[in-house]
């Protein structure tokens, strides 16, 4: 006697393909962007970051695999106006030209099929200002009256490497990708890598030549070895 709800499972179709397993592209942007620019010579703009993905979405590593989307982790910059440390003239940081390169290209580049923009923000340090290194050194040899031009601005990103940590981990813990290519070349990444491979997710890093430390070398299952437009895998003997 059959004590089922009556209703008949699905017939299983011989031949009828699986949905492919799918993977994720994450890209520090930072990095990308001073990477290209030595590359090409000249800021790099949405389309040449566009080509630098579908080379990467081109590697057989990844051809059983369907793209999710492209993450790409990047700071807004800065608009603050503040005082030259010397001459106090007004330097408005929303008119400079690296202020209009980095927001144009993030303009188009959120527009670009299958990426995605997870901004964190640029800030000022109180003392705004701080003495170029080796500005510093020459002083001490010859001292002379301090310029403008002898401080750069004292900022740093907020909120970019907190933002690429939790992706990974939400991908892996909703088991939304099963392989990840991340393009960058800071160890802080190392914590975030051991934890998605415990997932099963597979960790494919692109340095971009960058001479990354050992440790996040070794929590990557793949490296790329990138010269110019070109990468051949070095897989690691080790599983974990």
């Amino acid at each position: 006697m059959c004590f089922g709800t009556g209703s008949e499972p699905a017939p299983i179709v011989l031949g009828e393909s699986l949905p492919r397993p799918q993977y994720a592209i994450l890209l520090d942007g930072g990095f990308l962007t001073k990477k290209l620019k030595t590359r090409l010579g000249r800021h790099p703009n949405a389309d040449d970051i566009v080509c630098e993905c579908d080379r990467l979405r081109n590697l057989s590593l990844v051809s059983d695999y369907e793209l999710l989307r492209i993450y790409y982790y990047d700071a807004h910059p800065c608009s603050e106006s503040t005082a030259h440390p010397v001459s106090k003239r007004v330097y408005r940081l929303a008119t400079t030209e690296r202020y209009r390169q980095s927001q144009s290209l993030f303009d188009q580049l959120v527009l670009k099929p299958h990426f995605a923009l997870r901004m964190g923000e640029v800030i000022l340090s109180p003392d705004k200002w701080t003495l170029n290194p080796r500005v510093a050194k020459e002083l001490l040899k010859a001292p002379r009256p301090l310029t403008d031009e002898d401080f750069k601005l004292d900022a740093s990103q907020k909120g970019v490497d907190l933002r690429i940590g939790m992706d990974m981990a939400r991908l892996a813990l909703r088991e939304m990708v099963r392989a990840i290519i991340v393009v960058t070349g800071d160890s802080d990444f190392v914590p975030a890598f051991k934890f998605v491979r415990r997932e099963g997710v597979k960790v494919i890093l692109e340095p971009l030549g960058h001479n990354t430390r050992l440790d996040l070398r070794q929590h990557a299952d793949i490296v790329l070895e990138t010269e110019s437009h070109f990468s051949e895998p070095f897989r690691h003997s080790d599983d974990r």
